[in-house]
């Protein structure tokens, strides 16, 4: 049986994410390496774990988080769907389950905005546990100075201090809760980036029969 362990130990994915990493880098994106993928996948598994969903489908959530963005490697455009094709191969060769290898390529294959949604627990775990990854540390500048954050996804990662996406089935709600540098970004800055993904979160927060909230700096905005 395909492990989460067994494939955050595969050398042949890790080469893929850290690949795709550096490939980002050279365009000028925030950092999607081994980071975002430990974060991705404890999130994602900690959502379903805390919806009482199987410890095999919080399992196969984890595998399909931390392979998400193995497309990077290939181009940013489509990563999805690349990334989808290259798991696919990478699984079937380890002899993984034709119906978990469904489950897990889809919910890679959907976890982009623009072509994605959320169709399954899997799928809409990974989606919420990856657009909720806002933070300082992807930024990717040494020297981090506020003047020097000219692009505007570094200045709103660089601006979030505190990011949190709370999980609460009795209130019927899955919340991010975010604390915002507003003399280094905007709160519209943030919304002019994200709010595909905060629209992809609400349709995978209502899969599983919950509202998706946004709280920044204490105001409920969503």
């Amino acid at each position: 049986m395909i492990t989460y362990e067994l494939i955050k130990n595969n050398e042949e994915i890790n080469t893929y994410i850290k690949k795709g990493n550096d490939l980002l880098a050279a365009i000028g994106f925030t950092e999607h390496g081994f980071a975002h993928a430990g974060k991705v996948s404890e999130k994602a598994g900690e959502i379903l774990k805390i919806l009482n969903y199987s410890e095999r489908t919080v399992e196969l959530a984890k595998i399909a988080a931390y392979m998400h963005d193995i497309g990077n490697c290939v181009n940013r455009h489509d990563h999805a769907q690349s990334g989808a094709i290259m798991a696919f191969r990478i699984l079937d060769r380890l002899g993984c389950d034709p119906e978990e290898l469904a489950d897990i390529i889809g919910a890679i294959g959907n976890h982009d905005e623009g072509t994605g949604t959320a169709f399954s627990p899997i799928s809409a775990a990974l989606i919420l546990a990856d657009k909720s990854d806002v933070r300082r540390s992807r930024v990717r500048y040494k020297k981090r100075k506020k003047e020097s954050l000219t692009d505007i996804h570094d200045r709103v990662n660089y601006a979030v201090t505190n990011s949190i996406l709370s999980v609460e089935p009795d209130e019927k709600k899955i919340t991010l809760n975010l604390k915002i540098d507003t003399e280094i970004s905007p709160v519209m800055e943030y919304f002019e980036i994200f709010l595909t993904r905060m629209l992809m979160c609400i349709n995978a927060a209502e899969y599983f029969g919950l509202r998706f909230e946004l709280n920044m700096n204490d105001i409920k905005l969503l």
